[in-house]
Formats: C-alpha cells, sequence, structure tokens
C-alpha cells in the first residue's frame, strides 16, 4: 500500500511514523508512507495557502489553488489513481470496519487542513471522501490523518507478524475486547482467574465471549444494537 499525505505541517508527522508497527511496516515494504507540503504549491513570496472566507465570518480557508497543485503532483508520483480523503468535522465517524475497508486500497492521498476548513471547491473537484475521528474540533488534521494511518497499517497482511493479532481487538467484531492477563499468577491479591489457567481452551474461548459482552453492555450498549444481542 502507499498512502500520500498533503499537509501544511509535514514535521508533525515524521515523529509518530518512526516507531512500533507503522515503521517495520515501512522498513518492509508492506507499506510506503510519503509525506507532501502544500505550501510548496502556493504561489508568491509568502506562500499564502490561505484567504478570508467570502460572505464574512471569522478566520481564514484554505485556498484551492495550491491544494488542486499539490493534489495534482502527488497522483502523478504513482500508477494507481488513489482514494483521496479529506480529514474533516464533516465527515462520517471513522471506525474500525472502515479501516478494515481502507486497508484494502491499493493508495490513499489524506489531505489535511488547517484554519476554519477547506474551500468547498476543494471536495466537490477532487470528489473527495470525507472522515472524521470524533465529535470534537482539532487545530488541524494532521493528528487525524494519524490516526487513520495508525489504524489502517496495523491491518496489512504481515504488519503485526501474527495474523490473529487484531482478530480479537475492541471493535473488530463488533465488542469491546475481553480482560486480558499475565505474569505474576497473582499481584497484590489480585489472582488472574481461574478458567485462564485450566488450559481448556474451549471453555476459555465461551469465558471470553461472554467477557466482551458484558463489557460492551456495560461501557458501550449502543454497538449491542450494530452487533449480536446479549446472550
Amino acid at each position: 500500500m502507499r498512502i500520500d499525505v498533503l499537509t501544511l505541517f509535514p514535521e508533525m508527522f515524521e515523529s509518530p511514523l518512526s516507531y512500533s508497527i507503522v515503521k517495520r511496516a515501512q522498513e518492509q515494504g508492506i507499506v510506503e508512507i510519503a509525506l507532501t507540503n502544500i505550501r510548496d504549491f502556493a504561489m508568491g513570496d509568502y506562500r499564502k495557502v490561505d484567504d478570508k472566507p467570502y460572505g464574512g465570518g471569522p478566520g481564514m480557508v484554505m485556498m484551492p489553488g495550491p491544494v488542486f497543485d499539490c493534489f495534482e503532483h502527488v497522483q502523478s508520483l504513482a500508477p494507481s489513481k488513489g482514494r483521496v480523503i479529506l480529514l474533516t468535522p464533516q465527515g462520517q465517524p471513522f471506525h474500525q470496519a472502515k479501516a478494515a475497508e481502507l486497508s484494502q486500497q491499493k493508495r490513499l492521498i489524506l489531505i489535511a487542513g488547517r484554519y476554519e476548513g477547506f474551500d468547498e471547491r476543494i471536495r466537490i473537484g477532487l470528489d473527495a471522501e470525507q472522515i472524521s475521528i470524533g465529535d470534537y474540533v482539532l487545530n488541524g488534521g494532521e493528528l487525524a490523518a494519524l490516526v487513520v494511518i495508525d489504524a489502517v497499517v496495523r491491518l496489512l497482511p504481515e504488519a503485526l507478524g501474527d495474523e490473529d493479532s487484531a482478530k480479537d481487538d475492541s471493535f473488530s467484531n463488533g465488542l469491546l475486547e475481553y480482560p486480558q492477563y499475565t505474569r505474576p499468577e497473582v499481584f497484590r491479591d489480585m489472582k488472574v482467574p481461574d478458567i485462564l489457567l485450566s488450559g481448556d481452551h474451549g471453555k476459555i474461548a465461551e469465558w471470553r465471549r461472554q467477557q466482551s459482552l458484558d463489557r460492551t453492555r456495560q461501557h458501550r450498549p449502543d454497538l449491542l444494537d450494530e452487533s449480536d444481542p446479549p446472550s
């Protein structure tokens, strides 16, 4: 997979993309991540990328010219056109199923905005999908783009090293993940549940399934409406 990111602040990506699973996935050729600065495609001495909104109002709006020029340059760098995504509060909520869907793509082109948002002609002209990572406002789309990258890359084949690692993650099956334990068996008078020490994998699977249902019912009952009902 190739992931292109169009941003005014490529430096914000360098450290997060240089650690752990995402770093290894790049080193192993599982994913290629390219950062391009939108400001490099702005005109004039000041490389202006924003302007006042028509009709008045607070703040500034990202101009279409630099974004279109940057996008057309980036799109020409690889044969696949790529799925174009704007990170914006107006987008559809990002969730695990969307991450899984995006992980099947050959190429993603993520556009991170700033200021009061994008000139609407950017969305229309680029036929871009809009994604939001939550019902709150950030200073820009860079952190949202990093969330999408992290969630997608870990689902790529061989990125985790163990193909089963992501199967029981929270939300992967519509439920929250069951409780996990490791050594020691007893810690500060808190003991690992006996079922996990039994060696009976069938009963362990049943226990984990019930724990997932119980946790989801307690903390995220809204998810049960979209997955299997409580047992």
